[in-house]
């Protein structure tokens, strides 16, 4: 067996496609504000890419580079005239923030309204109580791509290694809420004979950021592998799934790179649209 190749480039395209469209019936322009704190390049990449999407898509970006020795005070205080700020639909605090820094914190300053990451507390709480909301960009990723393949979470058995509060904990949420209806066990570090765990699943998300966790032995034939794993080794970049391996055994698998990372940047498009929306114009 040769799993099918499920690429997340391709699904981004579309996603962005959509919003560039609904963008152009709003009648006015979003906003996305992106705050970045320190020198870190990889940080200073990612918003720049993060950046460049939203403006091919018509969403105007703001952007604030910040020193790193910024003070806690003053960060949160960027917050809050952002949050006043009505030409400002989304705001975007990139992580990691430098040592001595709370991210927590200035995260719980954001307006929900305005949080295109989706990882507010009162979110994450309305996630929990199955309520609308801005939802965690990452997992949102994760069932649109099984969306736009036509795979279907209803009635399958989902298995999710890894339960962070960026992709775990809200997928497994996510995945098992009503009208997707997954049934959803959530392994990790400290589960027992993880494979014997896995290979139960007929959808496996691996979000662990363990390089090459999953194997073969992980897979339960003909099953859909989801790896959300992005690792730097001397090998390049590489997910938590021995992509190989695996794609001997499954029936389709996403790839890394171009599986569900620009999920994520086009989901972050997605909210930032819904929450220009809700909010209207400045």
């Amino acid at each position: 067996m040769t799993a099918l190749v499920l690429d997340g480039k391709a699904v981004a395209a579309a996603v962005r496609e959509e919003v560039a469209a609904r963008v152009q019936e709003l009648g006015f322009t979003p906003g996305l504000a992106t705050v970045l704190v320190g020198d870190d390049p990889a940080s200073h990449v990612y918003v720049r890419n993060k950046r460049r999407a939203a403006e091919q898509v018509g969403i105007r970006s703001f952007h604030h580079g910040l020193a790193p020795d910024t003070s806690q005070q003053d960060l949160e205080a960027l917050i809050h005239q952002l949050n006043a700020d009505p030409h400002v639909h989304g705001i975007l605090l990139q992580l990691p923030l430098p040592t001595g820094l709370d991210a927590q914190a200035v995260t719980e300053q954001i307006d929900p309204r305005k949080d295109a990451d989706g990882l507010h507390p009162a979110n994450l709480g309305r996630l929990v109580l199955d309520r609308p909301g801005l939802r965690p960009c990452t997992p949102s990723g994760v069932l649109r791509i099984l969306e736009h393949y036509g795979i279907a979470p209803a009635g399958k058995r989902a298995v999710i290694v890894g339960r962070s509060f960026l992709v775990g904990r809200p997928l497994a949420l996510m995945m098992s809420a009503r009208g997707v209806d997954a049934t959803v066990t959530v392994a990790h570090s400290r589960t027992p004979d993880l494979a014997a765990v896995t290979a139960q699943a007929d959808i496996l998300v691996a979000a662990a950021g363990v390089p090459r966790l999953i194997g073969a032995g992980h897979v339960k034939p003909g099953a859909v592998v989801v790896d959300v794993g992005i690792n730097r080794t001397e090998d390049g970049l590489v997910g938590d799934v021995d992509f190989d391996a695996v794609a001997e055994v499954a029936s389709a698998i996403t790839p890394v790179p171009g599986g569900v990372g620009p999920m994520t940047v086009a989901m972050l498009l997605a909210n930032t649209l819904a929450a220009a929306e809700r909010l209207g114009p400045g």
